[in-house]
């Protein structure tokens, strides 16, 4: 085993899970991950071997059929997945994070209801928080939920689901102003509505349309697109949690989970490029000797390796504070932010360890150099982590004068 990216204090179940997961993904992901990502293809033979694995249930407790697991082991996994290929952990993290904010703020109905069905992998869940003019300021939300009668009806255009089509749950963040006056501060006039709909693109209920993929850089594979809601009827018993003005609350707490998550993206495409780095510097030869041998590619991997060790251990912690049940906002937003930009940074050497080859689709970095910039900006931009960060840090150090 590689002595970079290890974790102390695993216990004997933690370190089979993940032992399976790292064989799964060299036998199964590794090997066919390029060709799939070129072509665009959704890995479905891919996803039903995680289902088999019972990953769709790792964190979901095991009265609901889940593995009842932390959510260190998740990431772990995670990082696992993403060093074979990253889109393949994007497919299982928006699925999670529905399912954690069930777990967490899910009526009883509402747990008994979905959670045995996502722990099987037979319901897939998809998150959508984000709107065409929102970017980062998500008090701005424009769509819209009206009481009508015994349910709701919702209005408006969201973006950038990752699982959109494949889904069959959405989890989705509107405004709702009923029972709140006027003046209420935006926050607290949100509300998450479960949605279920059919897999697939078009209209997939009556009011309900996913347009189609939207064509991306890198992160292929995965589906990711808009969805559009005109006149959308939703049943009361599917707000999340019963109540309404909840929702940018539950979609936080998702959130700060979900940066953990995108961490643990971010330490395993690094992990991948210094291991083709790594290796290509030892079968490249220049000036009659492998070019790991040239001090200026010694000090490359050197830097490459010490930024691999560095945002895991970051991760880890970020993790392990969740696990605790302790605030861990400052500590995920520092991993998260750490975590992307090191991995652009290393996925960059590694490229240009390999010279004109890693502009060649044939060689797997070609890939990674297209998904590292994705992590820069999921689940939070640089610019807003250090927004997170400097205030928590603020609160921490008050100064009292």
């Amino acid at each position: 085993m590689a002595r970079l990216a290890q974790t102390a204090g695993l216990t004997d179940v933690q370190q089979e899970i993940l032992s399976t997961v790292r064989d799964f993904v060299d036998k199964e992901i590794i090997p066919v991950a390029t060709e799939l990502e070129h072509r665009d293809e959704y890995p479905q033979a891919i996803v039903d071997g995680l289902k088999e694995l019972g990953l769709f249930g790792l964190m979901i407790p095991e009265e609901y059929g889940g593995l009842g697991e932390s959510l260190l082991t998740y990431a772990l996994c995670v990082e696992e997945i993403a060093r074979g290929w990253m889109s393949v952990s994007g497919i299982i993290n928006t699925h999670f994070i529905v399912a954690y904010m069930l777990k967490q703020h899910g009526t009883q109905e509402q747990k008994d209801h979905f959670l045995p069905r996502m722990a099987a992998g037979e319901i897939r869940g998809a998150f959508s928080m984000s709107e065409p003019a929102l970017g980062s300021d998500v008090s701005a939300i424009t769509s819209k939920a009206v009481r009508d009668g015994d349910g709701y009806v919702l209005t408006g255009q969201k973006m950038w689901l990752t699982n959109g089509g494949t889904s069959s749950l959405v989890a989705v963040l509107v405004r709702s102003d009923e029972g709140h006056p006027e003046g209420t501060a935006p926050h607290k006039s949100m509300t998450t509505f479960l949605v279920e709909k059919e897999p697939g693109f078009g209209e997939v209920r009556p009011g309900l349309t996913i347009p189609g993929k939207i064509e991306k850089m890198g992160y292929k594979g995965v589906d990711t697109t808009e969805l559009i809601m005109d006149g959308l009827r939703v049943p009361a018993d599917r707000v999340l949690g019963g109540v309404t003005g909840r929702g940018f609350y539950q979609m936080m707490d998702g959130v700060e989970v979900g940066r953990v998550n995108v961490a643990a993206r971010g330490c395993g495409v690094a992990q991948r490029a210094f291991e083709l780095g790594v290796r290509y510097a030892q079968q490249r030869h220049t000036f009659g000797k492998p070019i790991a041998q040239h001090q200026a590619i010694q000090f490359k991997l050197a830097e490459m390796a010490t930024k691999v060790e560095a945002a895991h251990a970051m991760m880890v912690n970020a993790a392990r504070k969740k696990d605790s049940g302790e605030r861990n906002d400052l500590e995920a937003g520092m991993a998260k932010y750490l975590a992307s930009e090191y991995c652009k940074e290393v996925v960059e050497d590694a490229f240009r360890i390999h010279g004109g080859y890693g502009f060649s689709k044939e060689y797997e970095i070609e890939r990674l150099y297209r998904e590292a910039p994705m992590l820069l900006i999921g689940e939070g931009t640089a610019e807003i982590q250090k927004m997170i960060i400097g205030r928590r840090l603020l609160e921490e150090y008050r100064f009292q004068g």
